[in-house]
């Protein structure tokens, strides 16, 4: 079966630190560029992060020097390492696998070019 799962997410204390996973089966992940996005109550889902197959990396500027996107091929695994959280990081995290299509800094983070969705982790930053 063809899917993404996440995991990794909780509840953590301002300036804490979550490391969420996403683990690909049935396709191999280092294939594919692989973008991390969250949804807070409402209807926005935004664009967190995203890597490309070479490696190359975008990061919505409200998180950069936070939030560290890497890949583990061996494990089929794409991580997202967040440190000094802050509330308005709460939100559920989904990973999504992108279409392959060129991305660049302005487009990586829209939702309709992304094919493959996971279910999403809940991380709720609270004292």
């Amino acid at each position: 079966q063809v899917q993404l799962v996440e995991s990794g997410g909780g509840l953590v204390q301002p300036g804490g630190s979550l490391r969420l996973s996403c683990v690909a089966s049935g396709f191999t992940l280092d294939t594919y560029d692989i973008g991390w996005f969250r949804q807070a109550p409402g209807p926005e889902r935004e664009g967190v992060s995203y890597i490309s197959r070479s490696g190359s990396t975008y990061y919505v500027d409200s998180v950069k020097g936070r939030f560290t996107i890497s890949r583990d091929k061996g494990k089929n695994t794409v991580y997202l390492q967040m440190n000094s959280l802050k509330p308005e990081d709460t939100a559920v995290y989904y990973c999504a696998r992108h279409r392959n299509l060129p991305a660049y800094s302005s487009t990586w983070s829209r939702r309709y070019d992304y094919n493959l969705w996971g279910q999403g982790t809940q991380v709720t930053v609270s004292s």
